[in-house]
Protein backbone atom coordinates (compact mmCIF):
# COMPACT_ATOMS: atom_id res chain seq x y z
CA UNK A 1 0.00 0.00 0.00
CA UNK A 2 2.99 2.10 0.52
CA UNK A 3 3.41 4.91 -1.66
CA UNK A 4 0.73 3.92 -4.39
CA UNK A 5 -1.60 6.51 -5.74
CA UNK A 6 -5.21 6.79 -5.18
CA UNK A 7 -6.55 6.31 -1.65
CA UNK A 8 -5.64 3.55 0.87
CA UNK A 9 -8.25 2.77 3.38
CA UNK A 10 -7.57 1.18 6.72
CA UNK A 11 -11.07 -0.95 8.17
CA UNK A 12 -11.63 -2.27 11.15
CA UNK A 13 -14.09 -5.39 11.63
CA UNK A 14 -15.50 -7.91 13.94
CA UNK A 15 -16.20 -11.12 13.45
CA UNK A 16 -18.75 -12.87 16.25
CA UNK A 17 -20.42 -16.07 16.29
CA UNK A 18 -20.71 -18.96 13.85
CA UNK A 19 -18.68 -17.21 11.53
CA UNK A 20 -15.70 -17.84 13.72
CA UNK A 21 -15.03 -21.20 12.01
CA UNK A 22 -14.27 -19.67 8.23
CA UNK A 23 -10.51 -19.37 7.55
CA UNK A 24 -8.92 -16.26 6.90
CA UNK A 25 -9.48 -16.60 3.39
CA UNK A 26 -13.15 -17.20 3.40
CA UNK A 27 -13.06 -13.50 5.35
CA UNK A 28 -10.96 -12.17 2.36
CA UNK A 29 -13.24 -13.55 -0.52
CA UNK A 30 -16.30 -12.46 1.84
CA UNK A 31 -14.75 -9.05 1.77
CA UNK A 32 -13.89 -8.79 -1.84
CA UNK A 33 -17.73 -9.64 -2.64
CA UNK A 34 -18.53 -7.23 -0.82
CA UNK A 35 -16.50 -4.66 -2.28
CA UNK A 36 -17.88 -5.94 -5.82
CA UNK A 37 -21.69 -5.61 -4.48
CA UNK A 38 -20.91 -1.97 -3.26
CA UNK A 39 -19.18 -1.11 -6.63
CA UNK A 40 -16.09 0.32 -4.81
CA UNK A 41 -13.54 1.78 -7.05
CA UNK A 42 -10.78 -0.38 -5.80
CA UNK A 43 -7.64 0.22 -7.69
CA UNK A 44 -5.83 -3.44 -8.74
CA UNK A 45 -2.67 -4.64 -9.32
CA UNK A 46 -1.04 -4.92 -12.62
CA UNK A 47 0.04 -7.62 -15.03
CA UNK A 48 -1.51 -11.15 -16.36
CA UNK A 49 -4.36 -11.71 -13.64
CA UNK A 50 -5.30 -8.36 -11.77
CA UNK A 51 -5.94 -8.21 -8.08
CA UNK A 52 -7.77 -5.59 -5.66
CA UNK A 53 -5.23 -4.00 -3.54
CA UNK A 54 -6.69 -5.57 -0.29
CA UNK A 55 -3.97 -5.94 2.28
CA UNK A 56 -5.32 -7.84 5.90
CA UNK A 57 -3.33 -7.78 9.07
CA UNK A 58 -2.17 -10.76 11.16
CA UNK A 59 -4.52 -14.00 10.39
CA UNK A 60 -7.17 -15.38 12.86
CA UNK A 61 -7.27 -18.95 13.94
CA UNK A 62 -10.28 -20.66 12.55
CA UNK A 63 -12.82 -20.82 16.22
CA UNK A 64 -11.35 -16.98 17.94
CA UNK A 65 -13.74 -14.37 17.84
CA UNK A 66 -12.55 -10.52 17.83
CA UNK A 67 -13.11 -7.42 18.24
CA UNK A 68 -10.54 -5.78 16.53
CA UNK A 69 -8.79 -6.76 12.77
CA UNK A 70 -7.98 -4.36 10.60
CA UNK A 71 -7.54 -4.88 6.64
CA UNK A 72 -6.08 -1.90 4.34
CA UNK A 73 -8.02 -1.28 0.66
CA UNK A 74 -6.58 0.79 -1.91
CA UNK A 75 -9.57 2.55 -3.59
CA UNK A 76 -9.22 4.38 -7.36
CA UNK A 77 -11.59 7.24 -6.17
CA UNK A 78 -12.08 9.04 -2.90
CA UNK A 79 -15.61 7.87 -1.06
CA UNK A 80 -17.20 9.27 1.47
CA UNK A 81 -16.10 6.96 4.77
CA UNK A 82 -19.69 6.60 6.31
CA UNK A 83 -21.57 5.21 3.28
CA UNK A 84 -18.42 2.92 2.89
CA UNK A 85 -19.04 1.76 6.50
CA UNK A 86 -22.37 1.18 6.23
CA UNK A 87 -22.57 -0.27 2.63
CA UNK A 88 -19.70 -2.68 2.99
CA UNK A 89 -21.02 -4.28 6.36
CA UNK A 90 -24.26 -4.49 5.28
CA UNK A 91 -22.93 -6.72 2.31
CA UNK A 92 -21.35 -9.05 4.41
CA UNK A 93 -22.32 -12.00 6.23
CA UNK A 94 -23.92 -12.32 9.21
CA UNK A 95 -21.10 -12.01 12.47
CA UNK A 96 -18.75 -9.98 10.40
CA UNK A 97 -19.67 -5.95 11.20
CA UNK A 98 -17.29 -3.08 9.42
CA UNK A 99 -17.07 -1.20 13.07
CA UNK A 100 -14.59 2.16 11.88
CA UNK A 101 -12.82 3.43 8.34
CA UNK A 102 -9.99 5.75 8.14
CA UNK A 103 -8.37 7.09 5.58
CA UNK A 104 -4.63 6.79 5.34
CA UNK A 105 -1.74 9.08 4.05
CA UNK A 106 0.59 7.94 1.16
CA UNK A 107 3.30 5.88 2.29
CA UNK A 108 1.53 5.02 5.98
CA UNK A 109 3.35 2.48 7.56
CA UNK A 110 2.18 -1.10 6.09
CA UNK A 111 -0.76 -3.20 8.48
CA UNK A 112 2.21 -6.01 9.53
CA UNK A 113 4.06 -2.69 10.86
CA UNK A 114 1.72 -1.12 12.29
CA UNK A 115 0.40 -4.03 14.50
CA UNK A 116 2.12 -4.54 17.26
CA UNK A 117 0.64 -6.52 19.84
CA UNK A 118 -2.67 -8.90 20.05
CA UNK A 119 -4.60 -8.50 23.07
CA UNK A 120 -6.48 -11.60 24.14
CA UNK A 121 -9.06 -12.81 26.63
CA UNK A 122 -8.57 -16.38 27.92
CA UNK A 123 -10.93 -18.31 29.72
CA UNK A 124 -8.36 -21.07 31.79
CA UNK A 125 -9.53 -24.69 32.75
CA UNK A 126 -7.89 -27.72 33.25
CA UNK A 127 -8.03 -31.66 31.25
CA UNK A 128 -12.13 -31.94 30.39
CA UNK A 129 -12.82 -28.28 32.10
CA UNK A 130 -11.66 -29.61 35.69
CA UNK A 131 -11.67 -26.26 37.45
CA UNK A 132 -8.30 -24.25 38.21
CA UNK A 133 -8.88 -21.90 41.47
CA UNK A 134 -8.82 -18.25 40.85
CA UNK A 135 -6.78 -17.45 43.44
CA UNK A 136 -3.81 -20.24 42.64
CA UNK A 137 -3.56 -18.41 38.74
CA UNK A 138 -3.40 -14.92 40.39
CA UNK A 139 -0.91 -16.40 42.52
CA UNK A 140 0.99 -17.83 39.17
CA UNK A 141 0.38 -15.04 37.17
CA UNK A 142 2.25 -12.78 40.04
CA UNK A 143 4.94 -14.56 40.16
CA UNK A 144 5.36 -15.15 36.68
CA UNK A 145 5.88 -11.60 35.63
CA UNK A 146 8.52 -10.96 38.74
CA UNK A 147 10.45 -13.90 36.51
CA UNK A 148 13.42 -12.67 34.62
CA UNK A 149 12.59 -15.20 32.00
CA UNK A 150 9.36 -17.72 30.54
CA UNK A 151 11.06 -20.58 29.14
CA UNK A 152 8.71 -22.51 26.94
CA UNK A 153 9.56 -25.59 24.33
CA UNK A 154 8.66 -25.65 21.37
CA UNK A 155 9.41 -28.01 17.62
CA UNK A 156 10.76 -26.42 15.19
CA UNK A 157 11.89 -28.41 12.33
CA UNK A 158 12.17 -31.75 13.90
CA UNK A 159 14.29 -30.12 16.51
CA UNK A 160 13.17 -29.19 20.74
CA UNK A 161 13.76 -25.60 20.68
CA UNK A 162 13.73 -23.52 24.20
CA UNK A 163 12.50 -19.61 23.94
CA UNK A 164 11.99 -17.36 26.32
CA UNK A 165 8.77 -15.14 26.16
CA UNK A 166 8.91 -12.85 28.86
CA UNK A 167 9.61 -10.20 26.31
CA UNK A 168 6.67 -10.66 24.79
CA UNK A 169 4.43 -10.84 27.61
CA UNK A 170 3.07 -7.14 27.41
CA UNK A 171 -0.14 -7.50 30.11
CA UNK A 172 -1.18 -10.52 32.08
CA UNK A 173 -3.54 -10.36 34.76
CA UNK A 174 -6.46 -12.55 36.50
CA UNK A 175 -10.11 -9.90 35.62
CA UNK A 176 -13.23 -12.45 35.75
CA UNK A 177 -14.60 -15.59 36.21
CA UNK A 178 -17.10 -16.79 34.22
CA UNK A 179 -18.95 -20.48 34.16
CA UNK A 180 -16.05 -22.28 33.07
CA UNK A 181 -13.31 -20.93 35.36
CA UNK A 182 -11.27 -17.78 35.92
CA UNK A 183 -10.55 -15.24 32.83
CA UNK A 184 -7.16 -13.87 31.93
CA UNK A 185 -6.46 -11.14 29.88
CA UNK A 186 -3.34 -11.07 28.03
CA UNK A 187 -1.02 -8.47 25.64
CA UNK A 188 1.33 -10.00 23.39
CA UNK A 189 3.77 -8.25 21.22
CA UNK A 190 4.17 -9.17 17.54
CA UNK A 191 7.41 -8.09 16.56
CA UNK A 192 9.69 -9.05 16.47
CA UNK A 193 7.63 -12.56 17.19
CA UNK A 194 5.02 -13.36 18.77
CA UNK A 195 3.06 -16.38 20.24
CA UNK A 196 0.23 -18.25 20.99
CA UNK A 197 -1.69 -17.87 24.58
CA UNK A 198 -1.30 -21.48 24.99
CA UNK A 199 2.64 -21.58 25.15
CA UNK A 200 2.34 -18.32 27.69
CA UNK A 201 -0.06 -20.52 29.88
CA UNK A 202 2.84 -23.28 29.86
CA UNK A 203 5.05 -21.35 30.92
CA UNK A 204 3.17 -19.58 33.62
CA UNK A 205 1.66 -23.33 34.83
CA UNK A 206 4.51 -24.59 37.06
CA UNK A 207 3.20 -26.32 40.55
CA UNK A 208 -0.03 -24.33 40.51
CA UNK A 209 -1.69 -26.17 37.69
CA UNK A 210 -0.16 -29.24 38.56
CA UNK A 211 -2.80 -31.90 38.81
CA UNK A 212 -5.18 -29.32 36.18
CA UNK A 213 -2.84 -29.52 33.59
CA UNK A 214 1.02 -30.25 32.97
CA UNK A 215 3.42 -27.46 31.54
CA UNK A 216 2.63 -28.37 27.92
CA UNK A 217 0.13 -30.23 27.79
CA UNK A 218 -3.58 -30.63 29.40
CA UNK A 219 -4.12 -26.76 29.84
CA UNK A 220 -7.73 -25.59 28.60
CA UNK A 221 -7.99 -22.29 26.73
CA UNK A 222 -11.31 -20.86 25.95
CA UNK A 223 -10.63 -17.64 23.72
CA UNK A 224 -13.62 -15.59 24.26
CA UNK A 225 -12.23 -12.53 22.36
CA UNK A 226 -8.89 -10.91 20.45
CA UNK A 227 -8.23 -7.89 19.23
CA UNK A 228 -5.07 -5.96 17.14
CA UNK A 229 -3.38 -3.32 19.02
CA UNK A 230 -2.06 -0.50 16.82
CA UNK A 231 1.17 1.16 17.03
CA UNK A 232 0.53 4.98 18.26
CA UNK A 233 -3.12 4.80 18.07
CA UNK A 234 -5.27 6.76 20.88
CA UNK A 235 -7.16 4.60 22.99
CA UNK A 236 -10.14 5.11 24.55
CA UNK A 237 -12.99 3.54 26.49
CA UNK A 238 -16.85 2.53 25.41
CA UNK A 239 -19.11 0.54 26.49
CA UNK A 240 -16.86 -1.67 28.85
CA UNK A 241 -14.47 -2.40 26.22
CA UNK A 242 -10.67 -0.47 26.03
CA UNK A 243 -10.56 -0.05 22.66
CA UNK A 244 -7.75 0.61 19.78
CA UNK A 245 -8.35 3.53 17.92
CA UNK A 246 -7.44 3.29 13.81
CA UNK A 247 -4.74 6.07 13.34
CA UNK A 248 -6.04 9.51 12.26
CA UNK A 249 -6.44 10.59 8.81
CA UNK A 250 -3.52 12.97 7.30
CA UNK A 251 -5.03 13.03 3.34
CA UNK A 252 -7.88 16.03 2.30
CA UNK A 253 -10.95 14.65 3.88
CA UNK A 254 -14.45 14.12 1.33
CA UNK A 255 -16.45 17.13 0.84
CA UNK A 256 -18.50 17.99 4.37
CA UNK A 257 -21.78 17.79 3.10
CA UNK A 258 -20.68 13.83 2.21
CA UNK A 259 -18.42 13.32 5.35
CA UNK A 260 -20.46 12.15 8.16
CA UNK A 261 -19.83 10.61 11.40
CA UNK A 262 -17.73 8.48 10.19
CA UNK A 263 -15.05 11.26 8.72
CA UNK A 264 -15.23 13.13 12.18
CA UNK A 265 -14.52 9.97 13.88
CA UNK A 266 -11.15 9.43 11.45
CA UNK A 267 -9.87 13.26 12.49
CA UNK A 268 -9.79 11.15 16.00
CA UNK A 269 -9.09 7.69 15.72
CA UNK A 270 -12.21 5.46 15.30
CA UNK A 271 -14.08 3.45 18.50
CA UNK A 272 -15.88 0.12 17.74
CA UNK A 273 -18.87 -0.30 19.44
CA UNK A 274 -19.42 -4.04 20.89
CA UNK A 275 -21.77 -6.11 23.35
CA UNK A 276 -20.91 -8.88 24.96
CA UNK A 277 -18.04 -9.51 28.25
CA UNK A 278 -15.41 -6.82 27.96
CA UNK A 279 -12.68 -7.56 25.63
CA UNK A 280 -9.22 -6.18 26.85
CA UNK A 281 -8.03 -4.80 23.13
Amino acid sequence: MRGDSGYPVRVRFRKRGKVRFISHRDVARAFERAFRVEKLPLAFTQGFAPRPKVSFGLALSVGHESEAEYLDVQLAEDVPLDSLTRGVSDALPDGIDVTGTAGLTDRAPALQESVTAVAYRVTVTGPDDAPVDVDDLRVAVDDALARPALPVTRTRKGHQVTEDLRSIVRTMSVTDQDDLGPVLDLELSTQPRGTRPAEVLAAVGGDVLAGHAAVGGGVGVVLAGLGRVLGGGAVGRGGGLRLAAIPAAARPAPPAASRGASAAAAATGCLARGSGRALRL
